[in-house]
């Protein structure tokens, strides 16, 4: 890395691929041999991951991989094990990417978290509805959080052959989050690092579907639009329809972060106030908000203590008429 007179030159030297023995341990210390600040570290994962690993765009995936025939003890972290596989077969999809940075980070003494939100195009074909499509990363470098993608700063996919083309771009390395919401959109909207929530045009056309939307079957939902105009007084009412489960009932997610549910006064959610069966197949779920105040901001709708949907609130001033 090069900086502008007056400042510092460095440059780091890394291994310019894995070889065949190394694991998640032998390659975290290559990449950190010759660095000493948090933001070297940094660069030298993130400038492998988008050197090396190309993106997988077979339709074929592979989920939850197994522990491999070595490993004794208690079963490692998801991202550990996605990360070593991504590093033996140098393919991956955006969860790929996302953990394996995660993984080097965390060998590195950095913290980091895995990002999923909405990103349209992009390597991955366009999205049939506004919804979680995509994985990055969050790393805290020098006392803040800063906004990367691994996967779309290491090429792009020819839209005519459907092979992976490398070539770096910048733009989702330490990104600026006003430039970086205008591709990305996180599930947890704190992630936008921004004060207010920059709103993409697909919330004008639909509600954004948490991720855990697509476990059930969701037939129909109401309003279909995804910013719902109001004013104090207004009584909002939403319902969803969903396909009843074909082998008894589905788990909630044990990974939300109950936190998440108190982050903001200006975010409300919402359990169904009645639940009715819809025939022998589907079951229709109502969720009423009486407007009693101007600052709430977002619905969140539960479905079997899960959260399934995002709606935005405009609520006008009462004096509003």
């Amino acid at each position: 890395m090069m900086k502008k007179a007056g400042l510092f030159i460095f440059i780091f030297i890394v291994a310019g691929t894995a070889k065949a023995q190394d694991n998640l341990h032998t390659l975290a210390e290559k990449l950190l041999r010759h660095t000493s600040t948090d933001k070297q570290k940094v660069t030298a994962i993130f400038r492998w991951i988008t050197d090396n690993i190309n993106y997988n765009s077979s339709p074929q995936r592979i989920i939850n991989p197994p522990a491999t025939e070595e490993e004794e003890g208690p079963l490692r972290p998801l991202h550990e094990r996605v990360a070593e596989l991504v590093i033996r077969r140098k393919t991956a999809f955006c969860d790929g990417f996302a953990r394996l940075f995660m993984a080097l980070c965390e060998k590195a003494g950095l913290t980091s978290v895995i990002i999923c939100g909405y990103a349209p195009g992009g390597l991955t074909r366009q999205p049939t509805r506004f919804g979680v499509n995509h994985y990055w990363n969050a790393v805290l470098l020098e006392g803040r959080w800063q906004l990367l993608d691994a996967t779309w700063a290491s090429g792009f996919i020819n839209a005519r052959t459907g092979e992976f083309i490398r070539e770096f771009n910048p733009r989702y390395f330490l990104a600026d989050p006003a430039v970086f919401i205008l591709d990305h959109f996180p599930d947890d909207p704190r992630w936008t690092l921004l004060t207010r929530d920059h709103l993409p045009d697909e919330f004008r056309k639909s509600p954004f579907k948490q991720k855990a939307f697509g476990k059930y079957g969701f037939r129909t939902y109401s309003p279909g639009t995804g910013i719902i105009t109001a004013s104090v007084g207004d009584t909002v009412i939403l319902e969803l329809e969903a396909a009843k489960p074909l082998y008894g009932l589905i788990a909630a997610s044990a990974l939300t972060d109950s936190s998440f549910y108190s982050h903001s006064p200006s975010w409300v959610f919402l359990q169904p106030a009645e639940n009715r069966e819809e025939g022998e197949i589907t079951t229709r779920s109502r969720y009423i908000y009486p407007i009693t105040r101007t600052d709430v901001e977002w619905i969140y709708l539960f479905y079997n203590e899960d959260v399934v949907m995002r709606y935005k609130l405009n609520v006008r001033n009462p004096s509003y008429r």
